[in-house]
């Protein structure tokens, strides 16, 4: 028997899914109106409850006599921004129920129930092995999920590298987004293995099988997921040394020419000071002056000028 509603009861905003013995209660963008519900209904911990309603739980595994209390963060990524936020997801299961808060942001989670509310066989395929087995194969979505987030930073980093050794392109910004980018993945998986690895000796109790196998490969894409982003870690952080030496460089080289034009200019300034003072000089253009004298002098500055140009390059400074 399959039962599909969404509650109306003080305009709660869930809805529940239930096939044989097992009841999947999904509440998207949870309230103060629907954790009560939860705690009349259910009699969870108060201190669970508020927590659904925090954003700034870590994930965690809290044990009781007859229930589980989880908490995960996903990783929702923005294609505008480049940039990788994450999403809480609150978890209560029990041995005839399993009942998820989040915000709606991970679709992998909102998907699975829309499939589950009308396909049959996706409902038997999930539901029929017990509450472990269906917060599993949530689990496991989402973290699959997470493979095309992985290819997209990988061909960033390749663009990335592109523009880091390109000295017609500004690389810091990009550089600076993908690497926060990173630390955010790095973050969210970081506190995310340890809950993995402990819930499966924890869940063994809500499924009717043994699911040693399908732990084990959700741990090992887990642990690739983990190595790749040490990788990307390792060459961002290449990429942003990287481009601090180039833009130093590009920086001085334009310093060093600066200062060359300065130093060949420096005679005719020195000149063109002295013979602005408002003094009789030898070869100023006065009613006395020979004009011969001043086009020595102007003679005398390109040489100057030349021998300085000639001495730095000589020394291959330009």
């Amino acid at each position: 028997m399959t039962t599909s509603q969404v509650g109306k009861e003080e305009q709660l905003n869930f809805e529940s899914l239930t096939w044989g013995n097992l009841t999947w209660i999904n509440i998207e963008r949870p309230t103060e109106h629907e954790t009560e519900y939860l705690a009349q209904n259910y009699h969870f911990h108060h201190l669970d409850l508020d927590d659904c309603l925090s954003r700034i739980q870590r994930p965690k595994i809290d044990e009781y006599e007859d229930y589980l209390f989880l908490i995960f963060h996903f990783n929702v990524y923005n294609k505008a921004t480049r940039v990788s936020a994450l999403s809480q997801v609150s978890v209560f299961i029990g041995e005839k129920y399993l009942i998820t808060l989040h915000s709606g942001e991970l679709k992998t989670l909102s998907k699975l129930f829309r499939e589950c509310q009308i396909d049959e066989e996706a409902r038997r395929d999930n539901f029929s092995h017990g509450s472990g087995y269906l917060l599993y194969r949530i689990l496991d979505r989402a973290v699959d999920a997470y493979f095309p987030v992985l290819d997209k930073i990988m061909s960033l980093m390749e663009d990335v590298e592109d523009s880091v050794f390109d000295e017609n392109v500004e690389a810091a910004q990009g550089v600076a987004n993908l690497r926060r980018d990173i630390i955010t993945q790095r973050r969210l998986f970081f506190s995310l293995r340890p809950v993995m690895a402990e819930l499966e000796s924890k869940l063994k109790r809500f499924a009717t099988i043994d699911m040693s196998v399908q732990w084990g490969d959700l741990i090992d894409h887990m642990n690739k997921i983990w190595e790749t982003l040490d990788e990307c870690k390792e060459l961002i952080e290449v990429f942003k040394d990287t481009d601090y030496v180039l833009s130093t460089d590009r920086i001085n080289r334009i310093m060093r020419l600066l200062t060359i034009l300065s130093l060949i200019s420096l005679p005719f300034v020195i000149l063109n000071n002295i013979y602005s003072m408002n003094i009789v000089l030898p070869g100023g253009l006065n009613a006395e002056g020979n004009p011969k004298t001043f086009f020595i002098l102007v003679a005398a500055m390109f040489f100057l000028s030349g021998a300085i140009f000639y001495f730095f390059h000589r020394k291959r400074w330009i």
